[in-house]
This record gives C-alpha cells, structure tokens and sequence, in this order.
C-alpha cells in the first residue's frame, strides 16, 4: 500500500483514509466470519458454490497481481534488461523453481 501512495504522491486526508481503510480490512473480515460461523453450514451447496466462487476470484487477482504488477515489473525493466545474461538466467531458473514449488504445495493440499 505505502508504494501506492507514494506513486499516487496523495497527501493529507486522501492519505489518511486509505491508511485508514487498509487497517481495518482484516479486523472486519474477522469480526464478519466470527458473525457467520453461528449459522454458516460448510457443507451446504449454497456454501460450497460461494466457496468456490470466492476461492476463484482471489486466486485470478492473485495471478493477475504477480505476473503484471510484480514479475512484468522486474523481469522487463531497465535493471534486468542491462544484467548480465548469468544474472538473469539465475533469475528465470528462480522464478520458475518457486513456480514448481507452489504447484507442488497446491497438489499436495
């Protein structure tokens, strides 16, 4: 968050509201689960469709976010353009060993 609002260069109360706003995501979503867990039943179809629904989502803006804003970024700027070919090697055999390795963990679960 704090690199978005330097990029947006956002002062004052602008600032303030999305400091705000991104504190206390987290603590509303707890406080939301803790509300449904009394009456939540986990193995509804109705659950288990929003489950599926919501678990696809996130996981779209989880790609999303690494390969343009975090991989497009590193991998074809200007410091990785000039690196020499070992560096950058190292780098794509890096990326595609964690690749691995997360696809291993998500079969494995």
């Amino acid at each position: 968050m704090n690199k978005s609002i330097m990029q947006a260069r956002l002062k004052g109360l602008s600032t303030l509201l999305m400091a705000f706003f991104f504190a206390i995501t987290t603590p509303t979503g707890i406080a939301v689960g803790v509300a449904m867990a009394s009456f939540y039943d986990p193995y509804s179809r109705r659950a288990l469709v929003v489950e599926g629904i919501l678990d696809s989502m996130s996981a779209g803006i989880l790609i999303y976010m690494a390969l343009v804003d975090l991989i497009a970024t590193d991998f074809l700027g200007q410091r990785m353009s000039s690196s020499p070919a070992r560096l950058q090697g190292g780098a794509y055999i890096a990326l595609f060993l964690g690749a691995i390795a997360m696809a291993s963990l998500a079969i494995w679960t």
